[in-house]
């Protein structure tokens, strides 16, 4: 018998822990090298997790709902129970243990007062953990049996990364009959669209829903329920105080007419260039942001601590909040400075769309310098927003009603909005950041300034 340890990968971006939500696997199933085994909830996003080798599950570590530490055990897998005698001659007795963080190449020298954290090597949400070094693949006898007289061996296994794999079984496609393009015989993500004959430069590759999040065991009485803190909620409490508390909000309000970009959404809605491409007002609010960004850059920065420097960004990873089932995230669009209308028309939607499916990666949430935060969907006209931890500011878009409002010298009902900015005070003086909000009202409010001051 030879078990192989899995333990809870470093998913990245510092985090320490996360929730298993659901198993797809139990004692005494088989699994493969690839095979996903499990989802967990980080204080990021969703993530499934593969193993790293073939064998035969032996325990399970944790019950579904619970709160693992990185580096904790998971899930024990036989290996022995997929060879033949022979290789299990071999194998040895000892625990054997694998995960994201650590290399099991044995003959991999590490210096004893090495940080332990130098080995770690953080797994990119999709695309699976480190393979072991030590894996071998079943031997097969001359008559082309498995050892052992199993019958006969299995055919090779398609070389494929676990989100390729993914990737084909989402689309119904058998790995064994695509013609791989990869170096070394690996079959790539576009061997598997091609195999599908999917057009993807049309239309986007809807992967299938995230299982519903299990919910958090609660402790209730008549009167009250007690429910734990964990996942998203945690580390969206976590940012908020520490942004609260830490950078000096000043937090500014414009009313203004926005009849003109209303009507703009609904003649890009017939425009052939926006053929299929989702167009609303939160779309021209956001390109209104990026012109107002370029006429005012030092908005568009951060604060440096630990530096004592203010880090100016030459480049707008635009973010956008979004209310999900586990709660609120930010992910962003990057350098949206450089994207058309169309483009980030797309990139909007696929960032929506995402965040829906629960699918949103920690990457697409790092990294962003600006956030946009639509409570008007909501009905509601204004608010003070929370800046985003490492970001300057954040625009709150209010709901759009029709009001009576002085329109060339006369009151008549025109729609009307109000955004709200809050900025850091330490970088953001007043006159930037009311320069930058009325630019952005300006551009709303006569979107013309879109071309004139783009």
């Amino acid at each position: 018998m030879a078990i192989r340890e899995f333990r809870m990968p470093d998913v990245g971006e510092g985090l320490t822990e996360a929730d298993i939500l659901t198993w797809y696997v139990k004692p005494g199933d088989p699994v493969v090298d690839g095979q996903v085994v499990c989802e967990i909830e980080t204080a990021k996003a969703a993530v499934e997790l593969p193993v790293p080798f073939d064998g035969v599950v032996r325990e399970i570590g944790f019950p579904e709902g619970a709160t693992v530490d990185v580096g904790a055990v998971i899930i024990s897998v036989d290996t022995a129970d997929r060879a033949g005698p022979a290789d299990r001659a071999v194998a040895a007795a000892p625990v054997v243990t694998a995960s994201a963080d650590t290399d099991t190449d044995a003959s991999t020298d590490t210096s004893a007062d090495e940080p332990a954290r130098a080995e770690r090597r953080p797994v990119l949400v999709g695309y699976g953990v480190v393979e072991s070094s030590a894996k071998r693949r079943p031997r097969k006898t001359a008559n082309g049996t498995a050892p052992g007289g199993r019958g006969p061996a299995a055919a090779p296994r398609p070389l494929a990364k676990p989100p390729v794999r993914k990737l084909a079984k989402d689309l119904g496609v058998d790995l064994t009959v695509v013609r791989p393009s990869g170096g070394g015989g690996t079959i790539t993500r576009a061997d598997v669209h091609a195999a599908a004959v999917v057009d993807i430069g049309t239309r986007e590759i809807v992967e299938r829903p995230t299982p519903a999040p299990t919910p958090a065991p609660a402790v209730s009485d008549a009167r009250e329920t007690r429910v734990p803190i964990k996942g998203v909620r945690k580390a969206t409490a976590a940012a908020m105080v520490g942004s609260a508390f830490t950078a000096p909000h000043v937090t500014e309000f414009v009313t203004f007419d926005i009849t003109r970009t209303m009507k703009l959404v609904e003649e890009l809605k017939s425009d052939k260039d926006m053929a299929g491409l989702r167009v609303n007002p939160l779309l021209l609010i956001a390109k209104a942001v990026l012109v107002a960004v370029k006429r005012n850059p030092e908005i568009n920065a951060a604060w440096d601590e630990a530096a004592q420097e203010i880090v100016l960004k030459h480049y707008v990873n635009l973010g956008i909040a979004a209310a999900t089932p586990r709660g609120l995230i930010v992910p962003n669009i990057k350098d949206a400075h450089a994207q058309t209308l169309p483009e980030l028309s797309k990139s909007l939607s696929e960032l929506v769309a995402t965040a829906r499916e629960g699918k949103t990666t920690p990457a697409a949430m790092q990294g962003g310098t600006f956030t946009l935060t639509n409570i008007g969907v909501f009905g509601i006209d204004s608010g003070t927003p929370i800046l985003n931890p490492g970001e300057s500011a954040i625009l709150a878009v209010g709901a759009i009603k029709l009001q009576p409002w002085v329109h060339k010298g006369k009151v008549k009902p025109r729609q009307v909005t109000t955004l709200a900015l809050s900025f850091d005070h330490r970088l953001v003086d007043g006159e930037l950041g009311s320069t930058f909000l009325a630019d952005i009202a300006a551009v709303l409010e006569q979107p013309k300034r879109l071309i004139t001051w783009a």
